[in-house]
């Protein structure tokens, strides 16, 4: 289906107003060779509280954004390279059913269908979107994703000391490499998470530890295997300069959601 879609008015259309519903706030959508797929409303767990979120999947890129007017106007436009994507079903937990996680290098987070079926169809289509994507482009997955933030309303208590109590004065704070809420003290510092930002970012202690543990353990390997690989070098350009007895005489001779999607 989305092949016959391609290039076609209907698609253009389509797209043309998802751009103008985002308005000015959005980036242009209209791609060569992109096809809007499917789209509907999902509930996504923010970190203050559960938002409904209008979603647009294309054959390339996942597309979420603030609802305005229903169907009408949205804006906080949010576009996610399908590549980056990997998804993992939730298990229900009482009121918070049909749902996955939605995990990419940058961001990872939890959404939530209105039916199990809607789950089913939203979960298959975007796999389906990855698997042409990647066999079609030679692209690969990204292997390493960011963190599924815990939510503010599942921590009044530092989940790292369990000992400093959330107040106005005492504000919460994630770790971005595992997620965790935590208090000022017990993420006091800083570390480089490339596929997340180009500036260190804030990260609990423990995460801080490993993290650094890792840091010069691989330094320590490339260290070794630079030495190796010199002395290797050097090894070879002695042996290169060697001349073999027999050859001595002849010396002188020449030597590479809550609206049902549409898909």
């Amino acid at each position: 289906m989305v092949d016959r879609l391609v290039n076609s008015e209907a698609n253009a259309r389509r797209i043309a107003i998802v751009e103008s519903c985002f308005g000015s706030s959005g980036q242009p959508l209209a791609v060569q060779g992109r096809v809007l797929v499917g789209e509907g409303v999902l509930t996504k767990i923010c970190r203050k509280k559960p938002k409904a979120r209008q979603f647009f999947l294309f054959n390339d890129i996942l597309v979420y954004g603030n609802i305005i007017i229903n169907k009408k106007k949205y804006n906080k436009q949010h576009v996610i390279p399908l590549e980056e994507v990997k998804l993992e079903s939730l298990e229900d937990d009482g009121q918070l059913r049909n749902g996955w996680l939605i995990r990419t290098a940058s961001k990872s987070f939890a959404v939530y269908a209105a039916t199990s079926t809607e789950k089913q169809e939203w979960m298959a289509h975007i796999n389906k979107c990855i698997e042409d994507l990647l066999r079609k482009s030679g692209k690969k997955a990204a292997e390493v994703h960011a963190a599924v933030w815990v939510p503010d309303s599942e921590a009044n208590v530092c989940m790292r000391c369990k000992r400093n109590q959330f107040t106005v004065l005492n504000r919460r704070h994630h770790c971005r490499k595992c997620g965790d809420v935590v208090c000022g003290p017990c993420s006091n510092k800083k570390f480089l998470l490339p596929s997340q930002s180009s500036k260190p970012l804030r990260v609990c202690l423990n995460c801080y530890d490993i993290l650094s543990k890792a840091k010069v353990q691989n330094n320590y390997q490339n260290s070794i295997s630079s030495k190796l690989e010199s002395k290797e070098r050097a090894g070879s350009a002695e042996s290169s300069c060697e001349e073999d007895s027999d050859d001595k005489e002849d010396s002188n001779q020449p030597e590479t959601a809550p609206d049902q999607p549409k898909f």
